[in-house]
């Protein structure tokens, strides 16, 4: 037999071999090239959370720190102003200095002043319960662009005045944006908390929590919660979101008026309680 017809499938062999191979580089290639844009995009989405991570974080903690850090400068430079005014003009305050021997609420009534204009700086919170260099200041109204964002707290305009008879009612950020009253759950009955005005410093102290829907506007009434009633105490009313990081209802702090303490610069921290001296001090 010839070896001419038994030679042919040799010679194809290798075509096809090469068919085979060039077919299986092709379906390689393709299944690198989707690995490879899957890769990319799983790539992108990981960036992207970490981005997403970092935004979060900044505006809850970072921000938080950062804005309140610089709240605390705004709130030393008003008292470093109201202290330099007090030095132009050390004439005893109409106010009598309250006795140690009297019980809150014996002294005379401290002084009112009236609402400036919208976002202007007025006062200052002080809360010993959060540590002294909580030390934050309160603006006229609550609008979030002008006020509340820039880590201020803000003063309803439709409740009274520090030291007034009836509401002294404010609101701030839970978290970020200086995050003005994160702690306000930490509060403990009796826990004092203190509105630096010009003209001195308005003691209050803590009552009790209440939670309620953001509705819930009864929280602002003279007499918090019964509108029908005519006040004849001297309230303070701290509203923010609850819980964190959300604003499904809103958390209530109230305390009630015990004494004022009038500016005074010939007294030791200008007259400001021992119990905030240190706080208020920095820097005067």
């Amino acid at each position: 037999m010839s070896d001419g017809p038994e030679a042919a499938p040799s010679d194809l062999a290798p075509a096809g071999g090469r068919r085979a191979r060039r077919q299986a580089e092709r379906r390689g290639a393709g299944r690198k090239r989707r690995v490879s844009v899957i890769g990319v995009i799983g790539e992108l989405l990981i960036t992207a959370g970490v981005i997403v991570l970092f935004f979060i974080s900044w505006q809850l903690w970072i921000s938080e720190l950062i804005v309140g850090k610089e709240q605390q400068a705004q709130a030393q430079q008003l008292n470093q102003e109201w202290n330099d005014q007090a030095r132009e003009t050390p004439e005893p305050s109409d106010t009598p200095e309250p006795d140690p021997t009297e019980e809150p609420g014996d002294s005379a009534p401290p002084p009112v002043q009236t609402a400036p204009a919208n976002a202007v700086k007025f006062a200052a919170l002080v809360v010993p319960r959060w540590g002294a260099d909580y030390y934050r200041t309160i603006a006229e109204g609550v609008g979030t662009a002008e006020v509340l964002d820039k880590g201020k707290l803000g003063h309803y305009p439709t409740t009274q005045m520090p030291g007034a008879v009836g509401n002294f009612a404010i609101a701030a950020h839970r978290m970020g944006h200086g995050g003005s009253l994160h702690y306000i759950d930490e509060l403990q009955l009796g826990d004092h908390i203190y509105v630096e005005t010009s003209d001195g410093w308005y003691e209050y102290s803590f009552r009790n929590l209440e939670y309620v829907k953001p509705t819930g506007i009864g929280v602002l009434d003279p007499v918090p919660q019964d509108p029908a009633a005519a006040p004849a105490e001297r309230y303070i009313t701290l509203t923010s979101c609850n819980p964190e990081h959300t604003s499904a209802e809103r958390i209530i702090a109230y305390g009630v008026y015990d004494r004022f303490y009038p500016r005074d610069a010939s007294a030791p921290a200008f007259g400001a309680p021992d119990e905030i001296a240190q706080t208020v001090s920095t820097g005067a």
